[in-house]
């Protein structure tokens, strides 16, 4: 694994003010823009990623791909072998220490300390378990800066991340998941829960802009048919690969899939799920739970109502392989949000290598149970993988090119960057007025970046700043995950 020993806020924007990820759209085609407001507009800044149809006005000849994560192990491991360690959230850099926090569960040592992101210490004792917390740059009161729902009891607030003090506030109503994150571009506090749907678990979001009134969604994400049929087909690809860690029990009448958990988060100007997909394969006897898997997803949403799947379902994160020594052999749970270090994603999750390492054989609640052969009880683990930034989508041109439009917009910013690539092939980006003329033409882009200014050859953006113009991408053997203009 690479060390990255340089850290700063700037690098890692893991502040809960800029954490983010993207994530993927797996069709070829396109439908009607879901849109904010009726005018695509491209802040000075702000990446455009080709997620949903917002701001295209057409695509020919290029298909969406899906581009998964690197896995780089466990980065956190129990120091109690009995015990699993979890997480629910995101590392968070605490300025003034100079160093990631991040809080883990089912362990005796809450909250974890890193300096470089990848070797991690336990830190002081906090006064109180805490499962969710994020980072909150914009409070005026220090005391105030960190911020934690307390799952199904309220919610708390820390200067430092340590000693918590519970508010007076309502709860909002969960189950035994649940997820947080920061949105500081609109001041959100993003709240996700477990709560019932047609299919037994299923997503629940709340948000504030004060961290005290809280408007409650209800249940906004769910599992619903399709899963089912696909869920079959996935425990049965799963159950004939010897390569997999297989589940203690099986029993075909209680198949099922619904969502575990989902970490919602914003990424330049939209936001992204990851729903942990739990397919149950089979009852615990005396138990009043299933054995099962998970498969994390991607959806994508622009008012964290209505969410939509990307990717045509595929799995973004999913198990290890048995002999790989890796931990995330059957459970995954979704990161809230990942840490952006220089062009990379870095996004760290659960991995159990069982649902269960017991066997239960007394009467539940009584407890009684024995182990299972086979199955150590060091079980679980802080994994950590990592993408190219704005790296979940492309889209890509074969030897035959294709291109991309994009809606109208106007020219904001002096240059015009991208995160593509077209080593072997070929990308221009070529700018046309309201008549559909080319009034600008940049040179082609023949390599790999994930930021590269384009060059031109014929006129440039500096000098149509404020104009409406639409920009056309036009690529041959290259991909294209993102542009955007400073």
């Amino acid at each position: 694994m690479r060390r990255i020993t340089s850290l700063s806020p700037q690098q890692t924007m893991v502040r809960a003010a800029v954490v983010t990820v993207l994530f993927v759209l797996g069709q070829t085609g396109h439908s009607a823009n879901d849109a904010q407001s009726d005018e695509f507009q491209v802040a000075v800044g702000q990446r455009q990623l080709f997620l949903d149809d917002h701001g295209i006005a057409e695509i020919k000849d290029l298909r969406r791909t899906m581009h998964r994560p690197a896995k780089r192990g466990a980065v956190i491991r129990s120091p109690q072998p009995t015990k699993t360690i979890q997480t629910r959230t995101a590392p968070v850099w605490d300025e003034e220490a100079g160093l990631y926090k991040i809080w883990v569960i089912t362990v005796d040592d809450n909250l974890w300390q890193s300096k470089d992101g990848l070797h991690w210490t336990p830190g002081p004792k906090t006064n109180m378990p805490i499962m969710l917390a994020a980072y909150d740059p914009l409070d005026s009161d220090p005391a105030r800066r960190f911020k934690a729902p307390l799952l199904n009891r309220g919610f708390a607030t820390s200067p430092r991340g340590v000693i918590w003090k519970q508010l007076e506030l309502p709860k909002i109503p969960s189950s035994d998941e649940g997820n947080f994150s920061f949105d500081a571009e609109r001041g959100l506090f993003i709240h996700t829960v477990k709560r019932g749907g047609k299919y037994g678990r299923s997503v629940a979001l709340a948000t504030s802009k004060d961290f005290e009134t809280w408007d409650d969604f209800g249940v906004v994400f769910q599992s619903d048919d399709e899963d089912q049929v696909r869920g079959k087909k996935h425990i049965a690809q799963r159950r004939s690969d010897a390569t997999l860690q297989q589940n203690f029990y099986d029993d075909p009448k209680v198949y099922n899939v619904d969502v575990y958990n989902m970490g919602v988060f914003r990424y330049e100007g939209l936001y992204i799920g990851m729903p942990a997909m739990f397919h149950a394969v089979g009852p615990v006897p005396n138990y009043p739970n299933t054995d099962g898997f998970h498969l994390i997803q991607l959806a994508c949403s622009r008012d964290l109502k209505h969410w939509h799947r990307q990717g045509d379902r595929q799995t973004f994160i999913g198990p290890s392989r048995i002999d790989s020594g890796a931990y995330d052999l059957t459970q995954i749970l979704p990161p809230s949000a990942p840490v952006v270090r220089d062009d990379e994603l870095w996004f760290y999750y659960t991995g159990l290598k069982w649902r269960s390492t017991f066997k239960y054989i007394g009467k539940f609640p009584n407890g009684e149970h024995e182990p299972i052969p086979g199955r150590d009880r060091d079980g679980g683990a802080i994994c950590l993988a990592v993408l190219r930034r704005d790296g979940f989508v492309s889209l890509d041109a074969g030897e035959d090119a294709g291109h991309v439009v994009t809606e109208p917009l106007a020219i904001m910013g002096e240059k015009l960057f991208v995160n593509a690539n077209a080593r072997g092939g070929e990308l221009r980006c070529e700018i046309l007025n309201e008549q559909g003329e080319v009034v600008a033409s940049s040179e082609y882009f023949t390599d790999d970046f994930a930021r590269k200014e384009l060059a031109w050859e014929q006129g440039k953006p500096a000098s149509l700043n404020g104009q409406k113009v639409s920009l056309r991408f036009s690529l041959r053997n290259a991909q294209i995950y993102s542009y955007w203009l400073e």
